[in-house]
């Protein structure tokens, strides 16, 4: 991969319930180099909870970033100096969840009307830790569709210290829109990314939101330094295998779905040698073999309960054969 090229060139967003370590670990299999994130870990969960359960991977995630909820400074910086203890590339603010749960919490999407707690907070993080401090933020909230509100956001919070900015462009409605309407409703405006990376030209922007194609991808990178994507490598992995390529200029990697596949096998059996149940690994892999024939038996076998007994390499099996035989 040629040094030059920023490291948040294409990145798989942090997604609730979805991208734990055990979809990262998967993701990994697919792209070398695509930046990952965790889901969103709220200060008090790493404050007052079991701390190994939040923040324990594996180490083939690298590059790996963790991704934090929270608005009090000195917390912020505790979790931080904790995400760097445990080995993290990165740790990102959440400035984007538009949820009534994180509204209570006072951090999310609301924090943008809020730049200078931010600030404090970001300047608390980079006081403390060596590696890059991130914040992930919409364009704007509820009917505030100003360009210079999120320029005035990014401006001050830049000030702090964070250079990399990660920019779902939408809107955040904090009242009457669910959070997944949040991700739907308000309309995508990337031209307001543009400007950023225009008007803030030596910081690192990246947009998010809505995009799904490689050549979609590809027309952001002529605007911007970076590309998130969210639901769409969630549920059609196997985009991810032509990002190395496409993106990075690395060719030296050749998959196919069968050997990605035998690879998350193995790790299966590990993690159930383990006493951990298989299927927390397998729901996360169901989309592998979307728009291939015989996609459809080869979920519903990893997904049948019946199975939840047997050994990942026999279910493995008998998926492998419900896929050629619906293919035939």
């Amino acid at each position: 991969m040629s040094q030059t090229l920023n490291p948040w060139r294409v990145c798989v967003a942090p997604m609730m319930d979805w991208t734990d370590r055990h979809c990262r670990y998967l993701h990994r299999q697919l792209s070398r180099h695509a930046r990952l994130y965790t889901e969103m870990v709220t200060t008090g969960a790493l404050l007052h909870g079991d701390v190994p359960r939040h923040l324990d991977f594996n180490d083939v995630e690298h590059p790996v970033a963790l991704q934090l909820g929270g608005s009090e400074p000195a917390d912020l910086a505790h979790c931080a100096k904790l995400a760097e203890q445990w080995g993290y590339d990165e740790v990102n603010l959440n400035c984007g969840c538009p949820s009534e749960r994180v509204q209570r919490g006072a951090f999310g999407a609301c924090l943008m009307a809020e730049p200078n707690l931010v600030a404090d907070g970001v300047k608390a993080m980079v006081d403390v830790v060596s590696v890059p401090v991130t914040v992930k933020h919409r364009i704007g909230i509820d009917r505030v569709e100003d360009y210079g509100f999120v320029r005035d956001f990014v401006g001050t919070v830049a000030e702090a210290g964070c250079q990399v900015f990660i920019v779902h462009a939408r809107n955040a409605w904090l009242q009457g829109l669910s959070p997944k309407e949040n991700r739907e409703i308000p309309p995508l405006r990337y031209e307001l990314a543009h400007q950023l990376k225009q008007d803030f030209g030596s910081l690192t922007i990246v947009v998010n939101g809505g995009l799904n194609t490689p050549t979609q991808i590809g027309e952001q990178l002529s605007q911007v330094d970076g590309v998130m994507i969210g639901r769409q490598a969630y549920h059609s992995p196997w985009d991810l295998a032509s990002w190395d390529a496409l993106f990075f200029g690395d060719e030296s990697w050749p998959l196919t779905r069968e050997a990605v596949e035998a690879l998350m096998v193995a790790y299966m059996q590990r993690c159930w040698a383990q006493g951990e149940p298989w299927s927390r690994v397998a729901r996360h892999m169901l989309g592998l073999w979307n728009g291939a024939p015989g996609a459809r038996r080869w979920r519903q076998v990893w997904s049948d309960h019946r199975l939840k007994a047997a050994s990942p390499q026999e279910v493995a099996r008998l998926a492998h054969e419900a896929r050629l035989a619906a293919h035939n």
